[in-house]
């Protein structure tokens, strides 16, 4: 029962007989689905029947920055399948208020002053009229699928009644899409939008007293048909089937089960009424619950998400800083993506190449990008003109005086980056941040070529460097924690996502996605079919099959990669021994097919453009008789990649689960619905005992081990995470 001194939903009547409903949790910062919310809400509306002859229609609003955070997820990455009936009971608990807030007969109308997601909006869906903030930082959706739930609040059910099965899946249940408030609007998440947060109740009041009759939603009135039909219909009842075709196409065989949990309950739903429709949702919800997969994905995309974004990998007690103008060396591809998103992000960017001419090319890179997206009507004329007037190409050193940040974007030649950035130094700001974008070169090394070490930092960029969302921040021996604090920022500011890392060859993600290359390689060596090896890639949940990724990567960088591991171990003197997959490379440059840039590898290429295998594979890679199961091609991927990563943390190159999670699902397409490198191997479930946890991973890492080589045996320090109960550092 709640009070009046702690209620999440405080209840104002006016003069008008509007009742304003302010969602405003005494006990967080954001308003959630959690217990007091519950039975606020349920208070609220019971008052609000209560007295319904004396009220004339209801706004629902927010106190808080946001308009409703979502559900209570806390609570779901405990729940267990012991718990299975709490969480139904939770779901129809939540449903239940707004069932009948829904069914009350005067209008209502939701006011969204920020972020209505997920639960959010389905708090909003249960009005009859929706007004938004209309501001880029308001999103608005059901982004559920993302986190590997459905939206159980009522989500699926008055979605598909809205917008009718076949576009309630694809435009806004089965994707997540997050719109901003004009996008919402057209695609009719919202009705009405307002400049300013002043102006929302008052115009959500004046809807009221403008249409007094509105009191239901399509669905409760009588001869109510859904749109595009239901499955008994002939037209949709022909397409029907090509649905769970669609998207197992679109997840290209992966094992997403809130996507095919979102499906059934829609379709299912869209058969009967409302009400057991409702139900069916929350059963779905609750198998998604307290299954490992939605665990596994709201720790990486929601808590580790949001405490990167948060700057938790951030040194404290450092100013913010803010890129004024930077130097980005080398006008290639890589340094071209650069400078767009520097200027994308409002920083004056002067574009260095040796030659005028590829500088030039490099400016012109952001003009390609900015007309594809005026023809998709994303950009004006004048916006684009802006951000290119900010882009002086140059050869000139002397252009790069009064640079606060400098990024170089050469070749991979350590001797190359020392020239280009002795020949700056002498003209940027005493204190800029010196930056150097790559993948493999140590940092400590190339930090030697710079009179100020303590300011000089890795940002290793993944290309394309305009579409790609995170950076990798790599420090130095003596990296300072101002020059670290710095780059942070500088990557938030560009609107990317930091991770942060130690120094090492490779540093996190080159050095574990080569891991996984190597193993799908390795398999081909073995004699694994290459379309098996292929369709495991993809159906483990990894954006690209391995030897079109290998392709792309170019097999004459992963020699000269190999080589130079090879010979820093020997210099080093420490044990060296080459994966298995290299033999494979090694093979494919002895037959000149290096990948897609020379037109040749294991896929045949015309004009640029990928076909099938090659032929000439089962002559130099001969199929074997028997074949691995399809389990153990994608596990001796994951587990491998897995397995370096453990190694990482031991090496301390990496000390942040969420590091970990969000670098290896961004930056190097590791399975999302695993949580990530690290999530992956503390939530790992056993497919034959069931068991989950860093045990039951270290299990399977000896069974493939037994199989497949000692290469997958886990280390000490892993077994000793496992004997302590312990996980990964946060």
């Amino acid at each position: 029962m709640t009070t009046d001194t702690q209620t999440a939903v405080r209840y104002e009547r006016d003069a008008d007989g509007i009742v304003t409903l302010t969602m405003d949790d005494p006990t967080a910062s954001a308003n959630t689905m959690n217990e007091l919310y519950i039975d606020s809400m349920k208070a609220a509306i019971d008052r609000l029947y209560d007295e319904q002859d004396d009220v004339t229609g209801v706004v629902i609003a927010s106190a808080k920055k946001t308009f409703f955070a979502g559900g209570n997820l806390n609570g779901m990455v405990k729940a267990t399948k012991d718990d299975a009936a709490s969480v139904f009971a939770m779901a129809e608990g939540v449903k239940a208020p707004l069932r009948r807030l829904e069914l009350f007969p005067k209008p209502v109308v939701a006011a969204i002053n920020g972020a209505a997601l997920g639960g959010g909006y389905e708090i909003c869906m249960a009005t009859n009229h929706r007004i938004a903030l209309n501001d880029r930082s308001v999103k608005i959706g059901l982004p559920e699928a993302t986190l590997g739930l459905l939206p159980g609040g009522g989500g699926v059910t008055r979605a598909v009644r809205k917008f009718g099965l076949q576009d309630a899946l694809m435009t806004v249940l089965l994707q997540g899409t997050q719109f901003t408030p004009e996008k919402a609007q057209a695609a009719g998440l919202v009705e009405d939008l307002v400049d300013s947060r002043d102006e929302l109740v008052p115009a959500a009041k004046a809807w009221i007293k403008a249409n007094p009759e509105a009191s239901h939603n399509p669905w409760d009135e009588p001869g109510y048909k859904m749109p595009g039909g239901t499955p008994a219909s002939p037209k949709l009842a022909a397409f029907l089937p090509a649905f769970p075709a669609m998207l197992r196409t679109q997840l290209k065989g992966a094992d997403f089960p809130a996507q095919e949990a979102i499906l059934s309950a829609a379709v299912e739903g869209a058969q009967v009424d409302f009400d057991t429709a409702s139900r069916i949702e929350s059963r779905y919800l609750t198998n998604l619950v307290v299954n490992q997969d939605s665990k596994n994905m709201i720790q990486a995309f929601f808590f580790d998400l949001q405490a990167i974004n948060a700057g938790a990998l951030r040194p404290d007690g450092i100013e913010p800083y803010k890129a004024a103008k930077v130097g980005v060396l080398g006008a290639g591809m890589m340094g071209a993506g650069i400078a767009y998103v520097c200027a994308r992000a409002g920083m004056d960017v002067v574009l260095k190449d040796v030659e005028q001419g590829n500088a030039d090319k490099g400016k012109a890179y952001s003009q390609t990008i900015n007309e594809k997206a005026i023809a998709k009507g994303k950009l004006t004329e004048e916006k684009s003109a802006e951000l290119l007037d900010r882009i002086t190409p140059t050869a000139a050193p002397e252009d790069l005086a009064g640079c606060d940040l400098v990024i170089e974007a050469v070749f991979e030649d350590p001797a190359l980056k020392h020239k280009v950035f002795a020949e700056i130094l002498p003209h940027v700001k005493d204190d800029a941040l010196l930056c150097s974008n790559t993948s493999t070169l140590p940092i400590t090394e190339l930090a030697e070529g710079a009179d100020r070490p303590a300011d000089f930092i890795g940002l290793h960029f993944f290309s394309p460097v305009d579409k790609m969302p995170l950076v990798e921040i790599i420090k130095g021996a003596q990296t300072s924690d101002v020059a670290l604090a710095k780059a942070y920022d500088v990557v938030q500011q560009i609107k990317k996502t930091p991770i942060v890392v130690n120094d090492s060859r490779g540093f996190y993600t080159s050095r574990v996605i080569g891991l996984m290359v190597n193993e799908g390689l390795a398999m081909l060596g073995e004699g694994v079919a290459p379309w098996s090896i292929e369709r495991g890639t993809t159906s483990a949940g990894y954006p690209a099959p391995v030897l079109q990724l290998t392709d792309e990567l170019n097999m004459e960088l992963m020699g000269k990669i190999a080589k130079a591991t090879a010979d820093a171990a020997e210099r080093d003197g420490t044990p060296y021994e080459p994966h298995p997959g290299t033999t494979v490379v090694e093979k494919m440059l002895e037959l000149e097919r290096p990948g897609r840039l020379r037109g040749a590898g294991f896929y045949e290429y015309a004009d640029g453009k990928r076909g099938s295998l090659w032929d000439g594979l089962a002559e130099h890679f001969p199929v074997a008789d028997e074949q691995p199961p399809i389990q153990d091609i994608r596990d001796r991927m994951m587990v491998a990649e897995a397995l370096e990563t453990a190694k990482c943390f031991e090496e301390g190159v990496i000390e942040s689960a969420a590091a970990a999670n969000i670098g290896s699902i961004m930056g190097i397409g590791f399975p999302p619905n695993t949580g990530g490198a690290a999530q992956y191997m503390q939530g790992f479930e056993h497919p034959e005992t069931g068991e989950i946890g860093l045990g039951a991973f270290i299990q399977r890492a000896e069974e493939l081990a037994a199989k497949y080589g000692d290469r997958f045996q886990p280390t000490q320090y892993l077994r000793d995470l496992a004997a302590k109960g312990e996980g990964f550092p946060a």
